[in-house]
């Protein structure tokens, strides 16, 4: 299972994490939100990040052109919607040559076939919890909702990921491509638990 780190920006912090080899970092370009990651000139040490790592703009109905200007400057593998984004506008990203994330709310009333929408026009789906931010509330829904997902399209699991609740993944019928994480490994908005995540790594990367 790959590993995400979402919701980070302090330039010693991403490197310490960068070194237990994470396969995604996540940078928010929302300004609402407490993560939010500046300026392209702020992350000139993004580029330096190595290959393996695949380096992901988390983004909140942005303009299309901002979106792939940051692409290009900051030479971002992947782009992560968590807005009202349409189709076409997923699709235009693609043809910009970055692979998609298209998130999802979910709560007990949600209905998967929204996604079918989707389908074609982007590359992963996210799952995470509903709430009264865009994303980054820390808390978990009810992953049995999972088992009403009926495409085959991988997905990345967040919403409220900690050490304690996710032993409980193996759980889960319908298995996360990826798990994202974010506020259950930080010491506060934007700085990451080092040996929280090293905890992490441990049980899901050895």
């Amino acid at each position: 299972m790959l590993i995400k780190v979402c919701g980070m920006r302090e330039p010693e912090n991403v490197q310490q994490v960068a070194a237990l080899a994470p396969d995604f970092l996540g940078f928010i370009f929302y300004q609402g939100s407490k993560r939010f990651a500046g300026a392209a000139a702020d992350l000139h040490f993004v580029q330096e990040l190595p290959a393996t790592t695949k380096k992901v703009g988390v983004f909140v109905n942005e303009q299309t052109n901002t979106i792939k200007s940051l692409i290009t400057e900051l030479q971002l593998n992947l782009v992560q919607l968590h807005g009202n984004e349409t189709p076409a506008q997923c699709a235009e990203l693609q043809q910009a040559g970055v692979e998609v994330v298209k998130a999802f709310s979910v709560d007990e009333n949600s209905k998967f076939e929204v996604l079918d929408l989707y389908e074609k026009s982007c590359d992963y789906f996210l799952f995470d919890t509903k709430g009264t931010q865009y994303g980054g509330n820390g808390i978990t829904f009810d992953w049995r909702m999972l088992e009403h997902y009926h495409l085959n399209k991988p997905y990345f699991l967040s919403g409220g990921l900690n050490l304690e609740n996710i032993s409980h993944i193996k759980d889960i019928s319908k298995k996360p491509f990826a798990l994202d994480v974010n506020s259950g490994f930080e010491l506060q908005p934007g700085l990451k638990d080092v040996e929280k995540l090293r905890q992490l790594f441990k049980e899901f990367k050895n």
